[in-house]
């Protein structure tokens, strides 16, 4: 999969906003490139960019067909360092990054 990649720190697309997640609501799946609502440089590129949801919507069921683009509206960029292990949480559609080694665990 690629990912962009800079100064040692990968970007990760997050929708904050509530009403729809972004890759947690994404309905599909491309096991040639998983994460790819995560990762896809040309998002990351479009939304550094300040694009229109309607082009990233554009680009997204172009090349993904059938995709839900919930959450497009809004996107963040976060930049995790390499070989982070994270997963996105969301909660009414709004989503945050949630870095393993910062979860707190409770021990029966």
């Amino acid at each position: 999969m690629n990912k962009v990649i800079r100064d040692g720190k990968v970007a990760v697309l997050v929708s904050p906003g509530f009403g729809a997640g972004w890759s947690t609501w994404a309905y599909c799946v491309d096991e040639d490139n998983p994460g790819f609502m995560l990762h896809d440089p040309t998002l990351v590129t479009m939304v550094e960019r300040g694009d229109s949801v309607e082009a990233i919507e554009a680009y997204v069921t172009a090349k993904y067909p059938n995709t839900y683009c919930g959450g497009a509206d809004g996107l963040t960029i976060q930049w995790l360092p390499v070989g982070t292990a994270f997963r996105i949480h969301e909660y009414d559609g709004s989503e945050s990054v949630e870095i393993r080694d910062m979860i707190e665990w409770n021990i029966a």
